[in-house]
């Protein structure tokens, strides 16, 4: 029994109006939690009606959970037949084998957390840094010989935010059994996890949710009100062509591959951009050229990689390397039914919570780049531009090499003999 969220058209549509929504600088913190309310919503109707359909398939197996999902467990049996028939009142603690299956849907329908690093640790957090080594550790370790390691090792306060997520079971969902619920639970959560902690690591403002990529986290910064102050930006990123984008993507390595205090580190090959949904088309573009063979062939250079998120505004890159942001989830996993007041016609509330901790190893463990690939202005084409143009393309088209005349050719559509020499070649070209 599966269920895929980028096959629920509703929510995907709402998904992208919250994207439009949370980069817009004019909207207000209550139109963004309208938005986000609306992405739930959607969410909860798309697979009300994706569930009630393939229960018209398997009517025969609605009465054993076992059938519908053979994986459950006893305890997942029972929980969610508590949560469709009990009338209870405190926090329950969702079964661990639920917790595992949240996590690795999270990272596995949502790049970016996989790329950051979320990891469970299903205790309380406590982070461990090893400056010489950058080496990082969490919990209890080292035992009878913590004393021994204090002069190496620091340890990070692992301030913890809690996250809330809504889930709205509607009343009939308890004549599907609990396998069912389980799905329909289990989405919704995995759903709103993934999009709050993913705007959370990457803008979040330390306020009472995690630090996000996007923060200062240098020592002497300023916090106010909990809020950590956003960095500017590292510079532009034109790639107007692609010698320019070579060395504006080196510029990016250079500037991550040493620490906060000046050491040193190794960050080619680990290096991510994260782009706005769309964006990532611009650093394809800049890198895509056409073989001999007339193939489209495409390489970032320098390991580089991108990601695209709904929490990255339009026109800006979040460049972090891979490995220098901590970014957990610890404690157990609770649901309880909403007590406060609320009119909801047919179906019932529940809250779903769990802890979130992220900041980043140092201040320097991120960038923030303006993207601004659309600043080029062509020139109208006049008479006297065009024959300076036209001499300049003659002039370029000697100093190509044959391989490259083929090429240029085989793009132009124009059939040649492999055999021709550089000037046979060259008199294939058009007169431009």
């Amino acid at each position: 029994m599966t269920m895929k969220v980028k096959d629920l058209v509703n929510y995907q549509a709402r998904l992208k109006d919250f994207a439009t929504i949370n980069a817009d600088a004019t909207k207000t913190e209550a139109d963004k939690a309208q938005a986000f309310s609306d992405v739930m919503a959607a969410l909860g109707d798309d697979m009300q009606a994706e569930i009630a359909k393939q229960v018209e398939t398997k009517t025969g197996d609605l009465l054993n959970a076992r059938k519908s999902d053979p994986k459950m467990t006893q305890a997942e049996v029972d929980f969610f037949n508590e949560i469709s028939t009990d009338t209870w009142k405190d926090d329950k603690v969702i079964p661990e084998t639920i917790i595992t299956k949240v996590f690795e849907d999270l990272v596995a329908e949502h790049p970016f957390l996989k790329l950051i690093g979320l990891t469970y640790t299903g205790i309380k957090l406590k982070v461990i840094r090893a400056d010489a080594k950058g080496a990082a550790i969490w919990g209890d370790l080292f035992g009878d010989i913590k004393g021994q390691l204090d002069a190496t090792f620091t340890e990070t306060k692992g301030d913890q935010s809690k996250l809330t997520a809504f889930v709205v079971l509607p009343n009939d969902m308890a004549d599907f059994g609990p396998a069912w619920i389980k799905q329909f639970v289990t989405t919704q959560i995995t759903e709103a996890f993934a999009v709050s902690a993913e705007s959370a690591f990457l803008t979040g403002d330390g306020n009472n949710k995690p630090i996000g990529l996007n923060r200062q986290v240098q020592k002497d910064v300023t916090v106010t009100g909990g809020v950590y102050p956003e960095k500017a930006s590292a510079g532009d990123l034109t790639l107007k062509d692609t010698a320019t984008a070579k060395k504006e993507l080196a510029g990016i390595v250079k500037k991550l591959s040493v620490k906060e205090n000046g050491t040193p580190i190794v960050a080619r090959g680990k290096i991510v951009l994260v782009t706005a949904p769309g964006s990532s088309i611009d650093f394809e573009a800049a890198m895509t050229m056409q073989n001999v063979n007339g193939q489209w062939v495409n390489a970032l250079p320098y390991g580089l990689q991108t990601c695209e998120s709904v929490a990255v505004a339009e026109g800006k890159v979040i460049a972090f390397v891979m490995g220098r942001y901590d970014a957990f989830s610890a404690g157990p996993l609770t649901i309880k039914p909403f007590d406060q007041t609320l009119a909801l016609e047919d179906a019932t509330l529940y809250t779903a919570k769990q802890f979130f901790f992220g900041k980043a190893a140092d201040n320097n463990a991120a960038q923030v780049y303006d993207l601004k690939t659309d600043d080029a202005v062509t020139p109208p084409d006049t008479g006297d531009t065009k024959s300076a143009n036209q001499a300049s393309v003659a002039v370029d088209n000697e100093s190509l090499a044959v391989d490259q005349i083929k090429a240029k050719l085989t793009e132009l559509g124009i059939e040649f003999d492999n055999k021709l020499n550089k000037a046979d070649l060259l008199a294939l070209l058009p007169k431009e």
